[in-house]
């Protein structure tokens, strides 16, 4: 664990974090907020650069995806003046486009309770509502809907808060990853929506996903990270809390946070060398650079 990362000038606070991490191909790491520093940019050794789109406050899922050779934060924008809506930001900080737009159409369900987003590597634009109706929205890369699939049940498969997505390329054909997080799995299902399988059980409320070769990592809101392989199986966790009064806490304190412990991590991204940034859902902010040991 990197002490003290991610520091703001004049000690600030990132303001409340409820959202997600993703890292350019130059190494900065961009980390949504809900506080009026909306989204924040560091370098790798945790110094500040700037911060972003104040519009885009609230950004509670983030990826980062490359269109016609150009790179692009996708956000999942949970809130902010009732705002709910996916957005396409250049690396600027200039929203592009949002969905819904005139193109979009009719969404089954609504925009209620946005969660994830993943773009798949043909533009493709996944969109989860895993505080709403469970659907997951398929559209193509000018937000027009495509499909719609999932929803709320008990059923193999159906969702309990289809939280983060993530876009799969370990298995060849690209697959959609999705952290359901209620039921403690994470499911496969192929880009077309169609069930492939559940990937992982047994999990601490699953919510969001990063991939570096064969592994990918759970950010869990129990207080953990863990590393799953190609099989499913987990072999390491990571920054597990002993006080199980913290985890899922949203009002861990600064002075109560211990490091490289976590207490409700909600966002991660691997780096390209396997370094790992973790943002806890946390009432002040927090974010931690775990390096991989090799």
């Amino acid at each position: 664990n990197v002490l003290d990362w991610g520091k703001l000038p004049e000690n600030a606070k990132l303001g409340p974090t409820h959202g997600g991490v993703a890292i350019d191909k130059q190494g900065l790491i961009y980390v949504s907020t809900n506080g009026e520093k909306s989204i924040c940019v560091f370098k790798p050794d945790g110094t500040f650069v700037k911060a972003m789109t104040p519009t885009a406050r609230a950004i509670h899922g983030l990826q980062i995806a490359t269109d016609a050779g150009k790179e692009y934060l996708y956000g999942a924008q949970l809130g902010g003046k009732g705002k709910l809506r996916a957005l396409k930001i250049d690396l600027d900080g200039t929203i592009v486009m949002e969905i819904p737009n005139e193109t979009t159409g009719e969404i089954p369900g609504g925009v209620k309770g946005i969660t994830g987003i993943a773009v798949a590597p043909d533009g493709t634009i996944f969109v989860s509502m895993g505080y709403g109706s469970n659907l997951i929205h398929k559209f193509d890369k000018v937000g027009k809907l495509l499909k719609t699939f999932g929803g709320r049940g008990d059923e193999l498969k159906k969702f309990k808060t289809c939280h983060g997505l993530g876009i799969d390329t370990r298995f060849g054909e690209p697959r959609l990853l999705v952290c359901d997080r209620a039921k403690r799995r994470l499911v496969h299902l192929d880009l077309d929506g169609n069930w492939i399988g559940v990937h992982a059980s047994n999990l601490r409320l699953p919510c969001a996903v990063s991939f570096h070769g064969d592994h990918v990592a759970v950010a869990e809101l129990q207080a953990r990270v863990v590393i799953i392989d190609k099989t499913g199986t987990p072999v390491s966790f990571v920054g597990d809390n002993p006080n199980k009064k913290q985890w899922a806490s949203f009002g861990v304190a600064p002075k109560d946070q211990n490091p490289g412990i976590f207490s409700a991590p909600h966002g991660l991204s691997f780096d390209a060398t396997g370094n790992l940034y973790v943002q806890d859902w946390n009432a002040t902010g927090r974010v931690s650079k775990l390096t991989l040991v090799k």
